[in-house]
C-alpha cells in the first residue's frame, strides 16, 4: 500500500475522532454541570482528555507519515511513539483528577443529582459514538500498523464501558436514590482510565527504548531466513526494534565462502524482500560473512545439506 492512501485513510480515522471528542465532551460537560453529578463530570474530563489524544494523534501522525529528510534519516515513526507515551501521561493525569474530586465528594457526603434523564441520555448517545468510531479506529490501526490511531482507539473504546458504567449508575440512583453510587462510580472510571494509561504507556515507551520486535514477528523472520538453509550455513546476531509503524532489523548471514559478490547480493535481496511483504514498512540490513571449511564440514558431519556454491555451480554445469 502506498504511503499516500496510509496518509489518507490515517488523517481521515483521527479527524473523525477529534470532531467526536468534540461533541461529546461539549455535552457531557453540559449534562454534568445541569445535574451535578461528578460521574458525568468525570466522564467529561475522560472525554476531554480524549479530545487532548485525537488530537495528538492527527498530528503525530502527519508528522510521522513524512519521507525521511537529512535530519531525520530513519524516517519520523517515533512520532507516533512519542505520541503515544505523552497520551499515556495524559491519561495518568485525568485519572488522578477525578479520583481527586470523587473522594473529595465522598467525605463531603453526597448530594442530590438533578436531570439525571439528561445524564443518562448523554451517556448512552455517548457509548454508542464511541463504540462505532474506536471500532473504525481500530480497523484502521490494524490496518495501517498505527500505534496512535491504536492508542486512540483504547482510548475510545474504555470510554465506551465507563460511559455505559455511568449510564447504569444514574439509573439506579433514580431507582433507589443512593446518592453514594455517584462518585463510586466515578473512582470506578479513574480506575478504569488509570490502567488503560499503563498500558498504552508499556507499549509507546517500549518503542522508544528500541524493545525487540514481539516474539512471534522474530519467528516470522526466523523461519524466512531458515527456508533458504541450502544458500547460507547459518544466522547470528539478529536484533531489531519498532518506530511507530515502521520496523528496523539487522542480522549477520554466513555463506560459503566461495559465493560471490553478486550470489550474496543476491541472496540478501530475495531475503529482505520476503520480510518486507510479511512484515510489512520493515527495514532490513544483512551483514554477509563468509564461512570456514570446519563450520561446513561440522554440519554436513551433523547430517545437514549445505549445498556450496561450487557444487551447485558443478550441478548446473551438469544440467546443461
Amino acid at each position: 500500500m502506498s504511503t499516500s492512501v496510509r496518509s489518507v485513510e490515517t488523517s481521515r480515522a483521527a479527524r473523525l475522532s477529534v470532531v467526536s471528542n468534540t461533541v461529546l465532551t461539549a455535552a457531557k460537560l453540559v449534562a454534568g454541570l445541569s445535574s451535578g453529578s461528578i460521574s458525568v463530570v468525570s466522564e467529561a474530563v475522560h472525554s476531554a482528555n480524549d479530545l487532548v489524544a485525537s488530537l495528538l494523534a492527527f498530528f503525530s501522525i502527519r508528522k510521522a507519515n513524512e519521507p525521511a529528510d537529512e535530519r531525520h534519516e530513519y524516517g519520523h515513526g517515533k512520532f507516533e511513539s512519542l505520541s503515544g507515551a505523552v497520551e499515556a501521561i495524559l491519561i495518568g493525569l485525568a485519572a488522578l483528577l477525578i479520583a481527586y474530586h470523587a473522594i473529595s465528594k465522598l467525605l463531603q457526603g453526597p448530594s442530590e443529582t438533578m436531570a439525571q434523564g439528561l445524564g443518562m441520555g448523554v451517556m448512552g448517545a455517548s457509548a454508542v459514538v464511541n463504540f462505532g468510531v474506536s471500532a473504525y479506529l481500530f480497523r484502521m490501526a490494524k490496518k495501517h500498523d498505527s500505534i496512535a490511531l491504536q492508542a486512540d482507539a483504547w482510548h475510545l473504546r474504555t470510554d465506551v464501558v465507563t460511559s455505559a458504567g455511568v449510564f447504569v449508575g444514574l439509573g439506579v440512583i433514580a431507582l433507589t436514590g443512593w446518592q453514594i453510587l455517584d462518585p463510586i462510580i466515578a473512582l470506578f472510571v479513574a480506575a478504569l482510565v488509570l490502567f488503560q494509561g499503563y498500558r498504552l504507556a508499556t507499549e509507546a515507551l517500549g518503542q522508544l527504548l528500541d524493545r525487540s520486535l514481539p516474539p512471534e514477528e522474530l519467528e516470522v523472520i526466523k523461519r524466512l531466513v531458515a527456508d533458504h538453509e541450502g544458500r547460507h550455513v547459518g544466522f547470528h546476531a539478529l536484533r531489531s526494534r519498532r518506530a511507530g509503524r515502521e520496523r528496523h532489523l539487522d542480522l549477520h548471514l554466513v555463506v560459503c565462502s566461495e559465493m560471490s559478490v553478486h550470489e550474496a547480493h543476491d541472496l540478501c535481496d530475495k531475503l529482505e524482500g520476503q520480510i518486507a511483504q510479511e512484515l510489512p514498512e520493515t527495514s532490513v540490513i544483512i551483514h554477509v560473512e563468509p564461512c570456514s571449511n570446519e563450520e561446513c564440514a561440522a554440519l554436513r558431519a551433523q547430517g545437514k545439506s549445505v549445498r556450496c556454491i561450487e557444487e551447485e555451480r558443478e550441478a548446473a554445469g551438469q544440467r546443461s
